[in-house]
């Protein structure tokens, strides 16, 4: 046995999260290093679905809307996610997708604005984010402009122009972190409002919104949060905002009266005013059921493992690969989310013959190879098993055999 295998060994055992790891389905012979991107399926998921259906649905019918709380789940789901993210219940909604719900915080932002011209955010921020910024300028005619700037140049872009900075609090490809709190008060300092995208934070690092004095955050539900492919994501907004706030998508569910069915649209009071037309219910049952799995633990506790897990699989991999990869992502783990990203120029084939060895991580191009470290189901034995898979294909060259380099539609 290797000496380093036992010592993980140890540490799983003396883990005081390691019970959480039967809360989740995981395929024999598979080690997950992917929840960064959709997080593994929940062990009460299945049984809360089928009654979602079958009770629910198949039994009380268009009743459940009221015996089943439907019509409260957008808030009901809310207010658990905002438990994780600093924030008070009735600031949070889950609905709709993040790019949605981005769309209707941007398009919020810039209408508390007037006369300010500039949405700013950072060149390589999460696409969606950009593609739907940009979008919303061009929906507004030239009214206002999309602005980026590197991330060491940002603090220095903001000026009494900007009417909002948005970013992405954790960065998807490198996994680099924004000081929360010091940018949201940089951004304020000059009158503008700030957005955060969660979507590689929430259930993953601690995020107190309220402490740092955030205006509005979006996320999503599929990854760290567990709430399955496509689960609906979440809108934040400060309950300062809430009297004033509009946004653009103004559906029925986001009407202060709507099964009183009358023409003229008037904003629901608070948070629900960000929602738009009906919340898919059975979408919500699995998210719920996914935010379930952090009944009873701390962020700070699963902070603390994450950073370990990362560590773990750093050192692994420079003492055993003897600089065949970069490190993509930023070496002080307190300056980066939960998750690793290594570079070389042939990644794809890498990582796809890594995950036929039994070790699922992500690709992005052009050359990031992803690996998140999610400690509710992960054990340090896997870290030490996944860099050893890692350490043979490397070996052996068997990535670069030709089927590996042919690119599936997603990576």
């Amino acid at each position: 046995m290797n000496p380093i295998r036992e010592e993980c060994e140890a540490l799983d055992q003396r883990d005081p999260l390691a019970f959480a790891r039967a809360r989740f389905t995981l395929p024999d012979g598979v080690i997950y290093l992917d929840g960064n991107s959709l997080g593994a399926l929940p062990v009460a998921t299945p049984a809360r679905l089928q009654a979602a259906v079958t009770g629910e649905w198949g039994h009380g019918l268009i009743r459940s809307w009221n015996t089943a709380g439907w019509i409260d789940a957008p808030r009901r789901v809310g207010a658990r996610i905002a438990s994780l993210i600093g924030a008070a219940p009735d600031e949070v909604a889950s609905t709709d997708s993040t790019s949605i719900n981005l769309f209707k915080l941007a398009s919020a932002a810039v209408r508390l604005r007037p006369g300010r011209r500039v949405i700013l955010s950072e060149p390589g921020n999460f696409p969606t984010d950009l593609y739907m910024l940009q979008g919303l300028v061009d929906q507004l005619g030239g009214a206002v402009e999309l602005k980026t700037f590197p991330r060491e140049a940002i603090a220095g872009a903001l000026d009494e122009d900007v009417a909002v900075l948005i970013l992405t609090h954790v960065h998807y490809k490198s996994g680099e972190m924004f000081n929360m709190a010091g940018l949201t008060a940089k951004a304020h300092a000059v009158g503008a409002l700030m957005i955060w995208d969660l979507s590689h934070s929430a259930g993953a690092i601690p995020v107190d919104l309220n402490d740092a004095n955030v205006d509005f955050a979006v996320g999503c539900g599929y990854k760290y949060l567990n709430g399955g492919p496509g689960a609906p994501a979440f809108v934040f907004a400060a309950k300062r905002h809430h009297p004033e706030m509009r946004q653009p998508l103004s559906g029925w569910f986001g009407h202060a009266a709507p099964f009183d069915f009358v023409d003229q649209f008037a904003p629901a009071p608070g948070i629900d005013r960000m929602q738009c037309g009906t919340p898919s219910i059975l979408a919500l049952a699995a998210l719920e059921a996914g935010l379930e799995t952090f009944d009873g633990l701390s962020m700070s506790d699963l902070r603390a493992k994450s950073i370990r897990l990362s560590e773990l699989f750093r050192s692994l991999v420079e003492n055993r690969l003897h600089g065949q990869f970069s490190l993509g992502s930023p070496r002080d783990p307190g300056l980066r989310g939960s998750q690793i990203s290594l570079i070389h120029p042939h990644g794809y084939e890498i990582m796809a013959a890594l995950i036929e060895a039994g070790v699922i991580g992500d690709f992005r191009a052009p050359d990031h190879l992803r690996f998140g470290f999610t400690p509710l189901y992960l054990r340090y034995v896997d870290v030490f098993d996944a860099v050893q898979r890692l350490s043979d294909i490397m070996e052996d060259e068997r990535w670069r055999e030709p089927r590996f380099a042919v690119r599936s539609a997603v990576t």
